[in-house]
């Protein structure tokens, strides 16, 4: 086993965590009366996040891990640690609204609206350069731009209508 192998299984088991944890706070939040809007994109998210990370599996598990990029990715985690601890169960990977709950103002929402989605493209582009692959990093990161431009619309519309206080 080599270094990029490593890499990229630490990176799965953290995404297949990260869907774990999301869908358990998602049914969490709907037996608290919670709503799911615009779930229209979604498909859009998994498709890409699962291109990007099965095709770095094809391609890039016997490449060189670059260490610089790599100690950035390994940054970008303890800044999604941070982001996902300040919404605690409230972090979903879906656009989900809990009527009476005011946004989350704490850790890195004191400073930024959507601190996960800064790390969700700082990762999709440093992942692929700390295997050697800027032009992997450069398509995916066009992609994901698409994606979260049409997410990050959908969940400031949801989250600037009268729903109380919104979650």
């Amino acid at each position: 086993m080599n270094w990029s192998v490593l890499l990229l299984a630490a990176v799965t088991v953290e995404r297949l965590a990260e869907l774990w944890l999301a869908r358990r706070n998602t049914r969490a939040l709907t037996l608290r009366g919670a709503f799911e809007v615009a779930p229209g994109h979604y498909p859009l998210i998994i498709i890409m996040h699962a291109l990007w990370l099965v095709g770095l599996w094809v391609i890039a598990r016997d490449r060189p891990v670059q260490l610089p990029w790599a100690a950035i990715f390994g940054f970008l985690q303890i800044l999604r640690f941070w982001t996902l601890s300040a919404i605690g169960r409230r972090w979903t990977t879906r656009i989900i609204i809990l009527p009476g709950e005011q946004l989350v103002s704490t850790g890195p929402y004191r400073f930024l609206r959507h601190p996960n989605y800064i790390v969700v493209v700082g990762e999709i582009a440093v992942l692929p350069l700390s295997l050697g692959l800027p032009i992997y990093a450069l398509a995916f990161s066009i992609a994901n731009a698409i994606v979260l431009t049409i997410r990050i619309k959908a969940e400031n519309a949801a989250l600037s209508r009268p729903h109380t206080e919104l979650a």
